[in-house]
């Protein structure tokens, strides 16, 4: 079985995207977004894996630790789930069970490594089987629910639909940009999904996901003020 060390940064890129063509090797400060993934994967653990269909990145320079794999074209349209990507990449290179994983998008740009070692350091209390990161979100939430014939059901209590918002509980959705698992763990439970997850907390502004050329802006607006820590 290939050991290629106890945690592995894993950085997925695909080239097929519709809102933003190319946003994986768009340059942000003066660097690719995929590669300011890869080098902090690099900076966090020593290693990155790296599963893209775009040319150049599987023709172009690679940082010492880092390996690129071709992804399939099965496995690089807008509908395949990142479990498929992960399994593919477990398979090709015959990961241990006790290999530890770290995805780190290329479109959450605004992540530190302090954000990548907390999530590290939470799942290696082996408490939890997925450790994930999570932004403060709007807890009118609560308030939704689903029609049932005419029926109003809400998604979680009643309770929360008749309360003033100020006294709603802190809500919290994943961001993500960071996924941390083992891979005896991804195949036990045959994908990510588990009932026990950490999570550590990222604050809104540097919880930006690109997916437009509008989101890119912003992203590129807020990075400015982050620069010496990214």
């Amino acid at each position: 079985m290939n050991d290629i060390g106890s945690t592995v940064a894993f950085v997925p890129v695909r080239g097929g995207s519709k809102g933003l063509p190319g946003k994986n090797i768009r340059q942000l400060g003066g660097t690719a977004l995929y590669l300011r993934a890869v080098n902090q994967g690099i900076r966090a653990v020593g290693s990155c894996l790296v599963s893209t269909d775009i040319e150049e990145v599987l023709n172009g320079p690679k940082p010492n630790g880092c390996a690129i794999l071709n992804r399939p074209d099965v496995l690089c349209g807008d509908d395949v789930p990142m479990d498929a990507v992960i399994h593919d990449v477990i398979e090709k290179l015959d990961l241990e069970d006790r290999t530890k994983i770290v995805i780190l998008q290329a479109t959450s740009p605004l992540r530190i490594d302090a954000d990548v070692l907390a999530a590290i350091e939470l799942y290696g209390r082996g408490q939890h089987e997925l450790v994930l990161s999570v932004t403060n979100t709007s807890s009118e939430i609560l308030k939704y629910g689903m029609l049932q014939g005419a029926n109003y059901v809400p998604i979680v209590s009643s309770k929360y639909c008749f309360m003033n918002r100020q006294y709603l509980p802190n809500i919290f959705r994943p961001n993500g940009a960071i996924f941390v698992f083992s891979v005896g763990t991804f195949k036990n439970n045959k994908g990510l999904a588990t009932e026990n997850i950490g999570a550590i907390e990222m604050p809104p502004e540097r919880s930006l996901d690109i997916d437009t050329l509008k989101d890119f802006n912003a992203v590129e607006a807020e990075f400015k003020k982050y620069n010496e820590q990214l």
